[in-house]
């Protein structure tokens, strides 16, 4: 997992914690690398969930909400970051339509080697809309809390059911949304 998202993640636990306590976390969560995280940098995910984990354990907060705080967090900096991949949408769902085909698509030219979750879309008849996540890394609610600041950004009132499930070795969460009349 490219370090970015760690770097981001330490950035986020700082805001709100502030850098004393999440490095007393990071040594204490017995991390390969002692925590120190290089934006460039490739780190396995089982030290990203251990973060949040330690993180949680010491606020008290759910993990779950955690990964949905930290997707709000990281679409922020997609925003910031990225702004040609926002051009031309005029809407969530087509931004959420381009993540596959366009956003990975330049990510994967970054950076070859990198490994990312797969998302089907469709647009049902109902005006509803549903994305479907499948990924080796339990990130579905990270995935969601990305979905939710997608449509906020974008001023959608939406509802959005999630339904996890597993598929062999990957994770997988299909996301219905429909948004308010």
């Amino acid at each position: 997992m490219k370090g970015i998202v760690f770097v981001e993640l330490i950035r986020m636990a700082e805001s709100v914690m502030g850098e004393e306590a999440v490095d007393d976390i990071l040594d204490k969560a017995d991390l390969e690398n002692d925590g120190a995280f290089s934006a460039v940098g490739n780190y396995p995910c089982r030290e990203l969930l251990q973060i949040v984990d330690a993180v949680g354990a010491e606020l008290g907060a759910p993990v779950e909400a955690l990964h949905k705080q930290f997707g709000h967090w990281m679409f922020g900096r997609f925003e910031d970051g990225y702004p040609v991949f926002f051009e031309g949408k005029t809407d969530g769902f087509d931004m959420l339509e381009s993540i596959e085909n366009e956003v990975h698509v330049e990510v994967r030219k970054l950076y070859p080697e990198v490994e990312l979750p797969t998302f089907a879309t469709e647009r049902l008849d109902d005006g509803r809309f549903k994305m479907v996540y499948s990924s080796e890394r339990p990130l579905q609610h990270f995935c969601h809390g990305l979905i939710e600041a997608c449509l906020q950004h974008f001023k959608h009132d939406a509802s959005i059911q999630m339904t996890e499930r597993k598929d062999g070795d990957k994770f997988c969460a299909e996301f219905v949304m429909q948004k308010a009349a």
